[in-house]
């Protein structure tokens, strides 16, 4: 997986996870990279630092002092990423709450549905299941239309 910084055109800042640079690409050109703030589709990487691992443990570098009207702004500024985290989760719990009510189910035969759906072989109907990575970089390769279920905090633990 390769870690992206990302930048949208409103200038918010957040990070992608992808399988190949080629799959950043592809997922841009269909649209379905998105700002998490804004929802803008307008997205282009960020510099960022290769992570370079050692074997010698790195000494963390200084912690620089930031002048009391800096830190205040900076405080100000992040007194509201508390509310809208929880508010951008209680989204994505309805949005797979909302996808699970009104799909098919169709579990590991994910794959071949999707195809099925996408070359006319049966009715076109909303679905969700699993599928490998492989499986869905085959699919996006094909021009089939899929998305993750968002992933929640409750899923991790």
């Amino acid at each position: 997986m390769i870690k992206y910084s990302l930048i949208c055109d409103k200038q918010h800042e957040f990070e992608g996870w992808f399988s190949t640079s080629d799959d950043f690409d592809a997922q841009k050109r269909r649209n379905l990279v998105n700002c998490p703030l804004c929802n803008s589709s307008n997205i282009a990487k960020t510099l960022m630092a290769p992570s370079i691992s050692t074997s010698k443990a790195k000494t963390p570098d200084p912690v620089p002092e930031v002048n009391k009207p800096a830190k205040e702004a900076l405080l100000t500024a992040n007194a509201d990423i508390p509310a809208t985290f929880n508010e951008l989760v209680s989204q994505m719990r309805d949005l797979r709450t909302h996808i699970q009510k009104n799909s098919d189910n169709v579990g590991d035969k994910f794959p071949e549905e999707a195809r099925k759906i996408h070359y006319g072989e049966v009715e076109k109907r909303s679905i969700y299941g699993q599928a490998n990575a492989e499986d869905v970089k085959e699919l996006v390769e094909e021009g089939v239309e899929v998305m993750p279920l968002p992933i929640l905090p409750e899923d991790r633990n």
